[in-house]
């Protein structure tokens, strides 16, 4: 049932532009694994070993922190239409900030929300369908928009002030961003 694959197909890139949802996992060597639903329209697919997605500021930061300790990232995307299939994404990522390098060229591909905070790059390293024969139908009723109202409310200077407090480090005490850059 699971087939694994070096890339992405045009199969795989049209079942991730359907997606309205998406969860991200990430772990250090030691602390918590941190598994993320992602929404909103904040993922593309880059290349066929490349996608990236729009982070938001949130309540933490785990990601980002992950990432810089370790590297590793799953993806995963499951359909809960009519036709079933789990879509795995398996790679290493890094963190892009607004005023790196590869900021302008990533930031291109999205319309960029409030509270946008960084974008998470993955470099696939493998691709995993699996039938998703157990996941329940959903559908999509609408976006939220809870979490880009609350960053205007915030505006500029509430959210580098919100990062500075909850953002800094994950939850077991990694650091999430280097030194003390918080944009």
């Amino acid at each position: 049932m699971a087939q694994f694959f070096d890339a992405l197909s045009d199969d795989h890139r049209a079942f991730i532009a359907e997606q309205h949802l998406f969860f991200v996992a990430t772990a250090c060597a030691d602390g918590r694994v941190n598994l993320s639903p992602k929404g909103m329209d904040t993922l593309r697919v880059l290349d066929d070993r490349t996608v990236a997605y729009l982070d938001l500021t949130g309540s933490g930061n785990e990601t980002a922190a992950h990432l810089a300790a370790d590297g590793r990232i799953t993806m995963m995307l499951t359909s809960f239409g009519k036709k079933p299939l789990i879509l795995r994404l398996y790679g290493r990522g890094d963190v892009v900030r607004p005023g790196d390098a590869a900021w302008e060229a990533l930031a291109g591909h999205f319309t960029l929300l409030t509270g946008t905070r960084q974008i998470i790059r993955v470099a696939i390293d493998s691709v995993q369908t699996s039938c998703g024969y157990a996941v329940p139908r959903y559908e999509l009723v609408a976006e939220r928009q809870t979490l880009v109202d609350w960053a205007d409310r915030k505006g500029p200077d509430g959210l580098i002030a919100y990062r500075r407090d909850k953002n800094r480090r994950s939850i077991d005490g990694k650091p999430a961003y280097p030194g003390d850059e918080l944009l």
